[in-house]
């Protein structure tokens, strides 16, 4: 009987760089599922929007996340462009960083829409600034002709030149469920639950600070914000009360106007979207418009009606946004 034979160095070798391979993998997938866990478990879902059109379609987002879709979309109406230039590049974001301000990618891409300071987009700096970021986007995108009537993904890739184009189109319907929203066309249909970042506790100052990086000063003082007058949050400041767009050191009240023949109601629940979405980072408790009010911490977080105003706002403070931040 032949004796069994030993198997060979090259077969041992084969053997166990397949072992290592597997662990190689196992560990990633345990890394992978460790980093979700506590990425879940620290700024897991807690912003909601859903459609107007009562046709059942929603999208869930983080706090982080929200914020950078409001700057977003704030840079945009700023600029005085269309809602459909704020949902290609809301889809182009969710794309590039699903939303999230990274200072890394591939080569040197950073931020939101991984932009590449080497081809000259900005500083690192710049481009991790995500007003920055978001205008030089809609600067590029205001260059390519017709881009309002081109196809999501063609539009995108004109600005962004990517080796992926058509991964940009499972993301519209996402961002067009936010550019409803966070325009204001679509109204009281985004919610978050608000709950405190750990950050130092905010006040009217850091709001004030945060509508102005990103609408711009211009955009709000004609809105009646005064973003300058208002007292200063340290100890002792006075508080000041009353008149058109004052504020005290937690409210910050936002009068809203609109140009004759325009309504005003878009720009109020942008506002009012804006100031929920902004809610964790500036400690943001309660806002109200139009008749309708957010709480932080409501477990459903739902726009609800005030006691004693209709749903169309009838009172003093219909045309008004008020900001409460927490005490």
């Amino acid at each position: 009987m032949p004796e069994p034979s030993l198997p060979s160095k090259r077969t041992r070798r084969g053997r166990l760089a397949r072992w290592s391979a597997a662990l190689v993998v196992l560990s990633a997938v345990a890394g992978y599922v460790v980093v979700q866990y506590d990425t879940g478990r620290r700024s897991g879902p807690g912003c909601t929007v859903v459609s107007g059109k009562g046709d059942g379609a929603t999208y869930e987002f983080t706090p982080e996340q929200a914020v950078n879709a409001a700057t977003i979309t704030a840079v945009g109406t700023a600029r005085e462009l269309p809602e459909r230039a704020v949902t290609i590049a809301l889809a182009t974001a969710l794309q590039e960083s699903a939303l999230r301000n990274i200072d890394h990618g591939d080569r040197d891409s950073l931020g939101l829409f991984q932009q590449r300071p080497s081809q000259g987009w900005g500083t690192p700096k710049e481009i991790m600034d995500p007003a920055y970021a978001a205008g030089k986007f809609y600067e590029h995108l205001e260059e390519v002709p017709g881009y309002t009537r081109l196809p999501l993904t063609v539009a995108a890739q004109r600005v962004q030149r990517s080796g992926f184009p058509q991964a940009y189109a499972k993301h519209e319907p996402d961002a067009a469920l936010l550019a409803a929203a966070l325009t204001g066309r679509s109204a009281a249909t985004l919610t978050c639950e608000g709950r405190p970042a750990a950050t130092p506790r905010a006040g009217a100052d850091a709001v004030r600070e945060a509508l102005v990086r990103d609408f711009g000063r211009d955009a709000l003082e004609p809105a009646g914000a005064e973003v300058d007058a208002a007292p200063s949050s340290s100890a002792g400041a006075p508080a000041q009360s009353g008149g058109s767009g004052a504020s005290d050191r937690r409210t910050v009240r936002l009068p809203v106007t609109a140009g004759e023949g325009t309504d005003a109601g878009p720009r109020g629940w942008q506002l009012a979207h804006w100031a929920v979405a902004n809610a964790s980072g500036l400690h943001i408790e309660r806002v109200s418009y139009a008749g309708r009010e957010w709480r932080a911490g409501h477990t459903d977080s739902r726009w609800r009606t005030v006691d004693g105003r209709n749903s169309e706002g009838s009172d003093d403070d219909a045309g008004v946004v008020t900001v409460t931040t927490m005490p």
